[in-house]
């Protein structure tokens, strides 16, 4: 595959890589412009730490942007997106990297605006980005627009990310059921949020979600999604290798059409600094995270019921005295907890400011998983598969195409044999084989036909 022009990939540079280093992570790319387009708005960027001291302060980032604009634009605000989005992230502070990867994607779609108004031919340029680090406490995303994050876990899949499309913006909203008519009208293509058109953005903040060993993660464009149904990608994610996942997923959204530019960056978690213990998850309380703040509200809150209970003591025996030495332990446990939370914010690492973007800690943990889907490697997944390769089969004879179909029929019969040996991982991972193949042939007969062409 010959990556376009518009995708950067920062790749692991060997040679800078610690030999005791285990980066605890693998992780395959694949991009490809699709059966109608041409020229390729996607972009994508893999940085993963090369030491373990780069890991514990900076992680692995991983971003998919899908670009959007007449002519170049779209392909010029993608790949300003990946360059920018990860310029931004390593010059912010290594103490808080959600903020400074949030502030990174506000960076980012503050000069892809910019940039916007300085051409007309760029003006309203947008893209999605979607951004993943996976640390030390756990994995966080920032998000905007439909490119998507999921997570595949013992065979369950999820949607880390909210779609800003119409369609999930007015299913959310709970006035249109998308069973309905209306529901089923509305147009799939629509975003709501972008980075580009706009001076200033909302910015999705998901996690830190727990990673564990065997986790698989997955970064697409909506060239996939709106393709490959979420049932098929959690199958194919939970059967097959990375590679070749990777590589069946691009060619079944081709095969299937291939209207738009299609990406997908997995990432599987080994073993290593990214599986977090328990205490490296965060604690979900102020309490938790300062021993002192708990004994002080325990402190404050054993004065307040006494002075309540003295209140009370007072009022029935008609005591001024006790009931001043009552009001007066009311404003002591006040000022016991004002105290106390004073101290707590005062030790408060702020967020650094390189000189851009927003300064506050933006607000994490949004409400995803949004969406789960279970992996199902069985008869009926097998068929819709081979369905697909019998469609271009079909077509390919009814246009004379000289494709080769031996290694894909030995391929297909295999997987039917391990599917009527209920062994229904094996016979998806040979159907997979046979639409790569299938997608090889049928590229090797677009070549055959442009020679021709080109001797005409």
């Amino acid at each position: 595959m010959t990556t376009p022009a518009s995708v950067l990939c920062y790749n692991k540079n060997e040679s800078s890589v610690s030999k005791s280093w285990n980066p605890g992570v693998t992780h395959a790319v694949r991009t490809d412009v699709g059966m109608r387009r041409t020229n390729n708005q996607d972009s994508y960027c893999v940085i993963e730490a090369q030491s373990e001291e780069r890991f514990s302060t900076r992680g692995h980032l991983y971003v998919v942007a899908d670009g959007m604009g007449a002519h170049a634009a779209g392909e010029l605000a993608s790949q300003m997106a990946t360059e920018l989005i990860p310029m931004h992230y390593f010059r912010g502070s290594a103490d808080q990297p959600a903020s400074s990867l949030h502030r990174a994607v506000f960076n980012a779609n503050h000069e892809i605006h910019q940039r916007g108004q300085q051409n007309p031919e760029f003006h309203s340029m947008g893209t999605t980005a979607s951004s993943l680090l996976l640390l030390e406490n756990g994995g966080v995303v920032a998000h905007v627009g439909d490119s998507r994050v999921y997570r595949l876990r013992q065979g369950v899949l999820e949607q880390l990310t909210f779609d800003h499309s119409l369609v999930w913006e007015v299913q959310a909203s709970g006035h249109v059921h998308p069973g309905s008519a209306l529901g089923q009208s509305l147009p799939k293509n629509v975003i709501t949020r972008s980075l580009g058109p706009n001076a200033k953005v909302n910015i999705d903040m998901e996690g830190p979600f727990p990673v564990h060993s065997g986790d698989r993660f997955l970064l697409c464009s909506d060239g996939l999604t709106g393709q490959v149904e979420d049932e098929e990608i959690a199958t194919l994610m939970d059967c097959l290798s990375e590679d070749l996942v990777s590589e069946v997923l691009v060619d079944l959204a081709n095969l299937r059409g291939g209207p738009d530019n299609t990406t997908v960056i997995i990432a599987t978690v080994n073993n290593g600094q990214v599986v977090g213990s328990a205490a490296n998850v965060p604690k979900s309380s102020a309490a938790q995270r300062d021993p002192r703040l708990l004994w002080g509200a325990v402190a404050s809150s054993s004065i307040f019921v006494l002075s309540f209970i003295i209140a009370v003591i007072a009022a029935v025996q008609k005591s001024e005295s006790l009931l001043g030495f009552a009001m007066i332990a009311v404003l002591v446990s006040g000022v016991v907890a004002a105290t106390l939370i004073a101290s707590q914010m005062s030790g408060k690492k702020k967020p650094r400011s390189n000189g851009d973007g927003p300064e506050v800690t933006p607000p994490m943990g949004g409400k995803g998983p949004y969406r789960r889907y279970h992996s199902k490697p069985d008869r009926t997944l097998f068929d819709r598969l081979g369905s697909t390769v019998d469609d271009l089969r079909n077509a390919a004879n009814a246009k004379n195409w000289s494709i080769d179909w031996r290694e894909i029929d030995q391929l297909q019969a295999k997987g039917l044999g391990a599917i009527e040996a209920n062994d229904g991982k094996t016979a998806i991972r040979f159907q997979a084989e046979a639409i790569v193949q299938t997608m090889y042939q049928l590229r090797q007969q677009h070549n055959r036909s442009a020679g021709e062409t080109a001797i005409e």
